[in-house]
């Protein structure tokens, strides 16, 4: 570590794993519950299991976003973060609200919205957090060396937290609600949080491969410039069938259709910058998340986007399994592992330690990944048969859900899996390691030793 103040980014990295953790668990109890249907039934609902799955899932991707920013940007402006103290305090309110929220859940507090149903005073205590980090990360960019990094990085960040803002407005007209309500789970995924994902990546990119930081930064540039220009208008393609004007269909098909291309982007620009800089930085685990990475978001939010985001083909598909397979790995791809990259390559210099438990961490790597894609083929033939027997035969819906049993079977096996892979890469980054670095000195030292 360069500076003592990035310290701070290890205690957001543990808080993350432990909601991820959190997160996994809940999605392997609700695909238990689709082929069990009275599990945990009166004890734990399903409508709850499903709130803590998304909401884990959400809360944890933007601590790790914290933690992200808390390591990289000391390195970026050449100064400690402007305040430790208060990195640390809002630590302990995004936690404690977290923890608070997940309670309530339990026991029917909540608002209802879907992704936000966070109690009021939750709302409250995010923007309070939000206000805390802007301020923290902001002042330590602007009194430091300004990079094309952090700019990117502060203008996602600062996204984020804008857009938050339309969680308070919630209008009677469901139409007008839906509207406002996706520039806050659109503009997120599909928008500002690119930013982030470009910004990190960078970083990644600069520190792993040696390429010249001039280079990779140009390539940012054009990345965000296509993300901005497609996600923006692409919001249109969930305004389809909510009431709003017809236009929306066309605006939507458009330029959701492009919103594969920044992702695009990023698989060349990782694998470019790979193959022209050093291909021996010893931290292999951290270049295979972040190459996985860029693989795993260019199909999971371009491609399996794209299969479903034509008007004409979404008027069929809106809502089935198809949206799932869509959802999970475009999640996983683009922000899951992009967190668990700069993890893997920040938890060495946190800790102290050489890159250790890197083939424990790479196993991890291709089980999770690999488990990630047979949810996605199982959900996606699963909607497809749903697409046919629901909408094109007219079968109801619970018949229908009979018929694709087998698919959800095969979602449970592979969250199964994920779980095991989660496991298993917490234990390669948390667990415990010898001072392998010490090791190695000793060793260069008795090799410098004249011979007698």
């Amino acid at each position: 570590m360069k500076y003592a103040s990035q310290r701070v980014a290890y205690w957001y990295f543990v808080c993350a794993m432990i909601l991820f953790g959190v997160q996994i668990a809940a999605g392997a109890l609700a695909g238990t519950v689709y082929v069990l249907p009275n599990t945990l039934s009166e004890l734990m609902p399903f409508n709850i299991i499903r709130m803590i799955h998304t909401n884990a899932l959400i809360v944890w991707l933007l601590m790790g976003f914290f933690g992200c920013a808390y390591y990289l940007v000391p390195e970026e402006a050449e100064r400690d973060i402007e305040s430790p103290l208060l990195a640390y305090i809002q630590l302990g309110l995004l936690m404690s609200g977290a923890l608070a929220a997940v309670i309530g859940y339990t026991q029917g507090i909540h608002e209802g919205r879907e992704f936000l149903e966070q109690p009021l005073w939750i709302k409250i205590a995010i923007v309070v957090v939000a206000l805390i980090f802007l301020y923290n990360v902001s002042m330590t960019v602007l009194k430091g060396r300004r990079t094309a990094v952090t700019s990117v990085l502060l203008l996602g960040l600062w996204g984020i937290a804008v857009f938050w803002l339309f969680a308070f407005y919630a209008p009677d007209n469901l139409s007008l609600d839906k509207v406002y309500w996706w520039y806050i789970v659109h503009l997120w995924v599909e928008g500002v949080w690119e930013l982030v994902m470009a910004s990190v990546l960078a970083f990644l990119m600069i520190k792993m491969t040696g390429v010249d930081r001039e280079v990779i930064e140009k390539w940012l540039y054009s990345i965000v410039g296509l993300a901005l220009f497609s996600g923006l208008l692409g919001t249109g393609h969930h305004y389809y069938w909510i009431g709003a004007p017809g236009y929306w269909q066309w605006v939507g098909s458009i330029f959701s259709a492009l919103e594969i291309a920044p992702f695009f982007a990023m698989v060349i620009f990782a694998f470019s910058m790979v193959f022209k800089g050093r291909k021996d930085h010893p931290n292999r685990a951290a270049m295979l998340w972040s190459l996985g990475c860029t693989v795993g978001a260019f199909f999971g939010a371009g491609v399996w986007g794209f299969l479903h985001t034509l008007s004409f083909v979404n008027y069929y598909t809106h809502g089935t399994q198809v949206t799932a397979a869509h959802g999970h790995l475009a999640f996983f791809g683009a922000y899951v592992m992009l967190n668990l990259a700069l993890i893997s390559y920040a938890m060495p210099y946190l800790r102290g330690k050489a890159p250790y438990h890197q083939t424990l961490n790479i196993i991890s790597f291709w089980i999770m990944s690999g488990a990630m894609t047979v949810m996605t083929f199982a959900l996606t033939f699963a909607g497809a048969v749903q697409v046919h027997l629901q909408r094109v035969m007219g079968m109801s819906y619970m018949d229908v859900q009979d018929e694709i049993a087998p698919f959800y079977w095969v979602r449970l096996g592979s969250g199964v899996l994920v779980l095991i892979a989660a496991l298993m890469f917490l234990w390669s980054v948390f667990g415990p390691v010898r001072d392998q670095r010490v090791a190695a000195q000793r060793k260069a030292q008795a090799a410098a030793q004249p011979a007698e």
